[in-house]
This record gives C-alpha cells, sequence and structure tokens, in this order.
C-alpha cells in the first residue's frame, strides 16, 4: 500500500506532498504510541500493586466459582486457574499487552492435559481471551485521549455491553461444540 501510494503520488505529480503525508504521519505515530505506551505503563503498574498487595489474589478467589465452572477439568490445578485468573483480571482492565503472556501461560498449563489436541478448556481460554469483557478500555480510552478526545471513557456502556454479548455468546458457542463433538 505504501508502494502505491508513492507511485500515484508520483504519477499525479504530488511527490512533495505524498512525502510530507509521510513525514507527518510519522510523528503523529510516534506521539500516539508513546501516549498509548504511558496508559499501559500506568495499569499494568496498577495490576503489579494488586498482585503486590494481594489484591489480585482476592480478585481471584472471586472468579473462582465463575472459572471453575468454565474451566472444568483444571479446576484442581491451582497454579492453572490462577494463570487463567490473572488473564481474566488483565482482561477486564481492558490491558491486552499484559494479558497475553498471562494467558500463553495458562494455555501452555492447560495444553499438557491434552498434548496435540485442543481440549474444550483450552477452547474455553482462547474464546474467553479473545472476547474478553473489559471493564476499563485502557487501550481505546488512551487512543482517544491521544487523539484529543475530552471524555475518552464515555464509551464505557457500549464496551460493556458488547463484550459481555460477545463472551456470552463465545461462551454458548463453545459448551455446544464441545457436546457436539464429543458424542
Amino acid at each position: 500500500m505504501i508502494l502505491a501510494s508513492i507511485l500515484c503520488g508520483l504519477a499525479t505529480g504530488r511527490g512533495p506532498e505524498v512525502a510530507a503525508a509521510a513525514v507527518e504521519g510519522t510523528s503523529a505515530a510516534v506521539q500516539l504510541a508513546l501516549s498509548i505506551a504511558g496508559m499501559l505503563c500506568l495499569w499494568t503498574g496498577v495490576m503489579e500493586v494488586m498482585r503486590q498487595s494481594g489484591l489480585a489474589d482476592k480478585l481471584s478467589k472471586l472468579l473462582a466459582p465463575v472459572l471453575r465452572r468454565l474451566f472444568p477439568q483444571a479446576a484442581r490445578d491451582r497454579d492453572t486457574m490462577d494463570s487463567i485468573s490473572a488473564n481474566v483480571s488483565a482482561n477486564l482492565l481492558g490491558l491486552g499487552s499484559a494479558a497475553t503472556p498471562l494467558g500463553l501461560e495458562a494455555a501452555r498449563r492447560l495444553a499438557r492435559s491434552s498434548p496435540g489436541v485442543a481440549s474444550d478448556n483450552l477452547c474455553m481460554l482462547v474464546v474467553c481471551n479473545t472476547a474478553s469483557i473489559q471493564l476499563i478500555p485502557t487501550t481505546v480510552a488512551s487512543v482517544r485521549a491521544a487523539e484529543g478526545c475530552q471524555t475518552p471513557f464515555d464509551i464505557l456502556p457500549a464496551v460493556w455491553l458488547a463484550s459481555a454479548l460477545s463472551v456470552g455468546v463465545g461462551i454458548i458457542a463453545c459448551k455446544i461444540f464441545a457436546k457436539t463433538w464429543r458424542d
């Protein structure tokens, strides 16, 4: 696409304008990346404070009844459930970049029980991680703030509804497929 843009700009005699737009776009991208990095550092720090203060463990215990129902084969493995809980907690805060390594650790732990095959629990983790419920859409809010939005969190009701619906549909589909393919 970049090459096509440059060629079109040169063909139409707008080479200098294309070059100026490229420099301006690069500058805007760096500013946006820095503002997102700041917001992610803040919320990753909040997650670390939660972990060190024991609040993450309390959240894990609060999520345990729901997670045990969603991941019944993993419910007996405390380390796996802790990894899943940490992943869900990071996703609740909208920290996809922090949730990714936690989700990968949980997936590695779940994959041990059925090497070479995606178990029902592993599929459920992928669904829950991909369609995660976000209480605080940190990344989207930071992008909105970086672009000058005065109220970057005014999207909360729409995010809550969309994420709850996507997770609900994903969980139902995962449960249906698990039953259908097992029989």
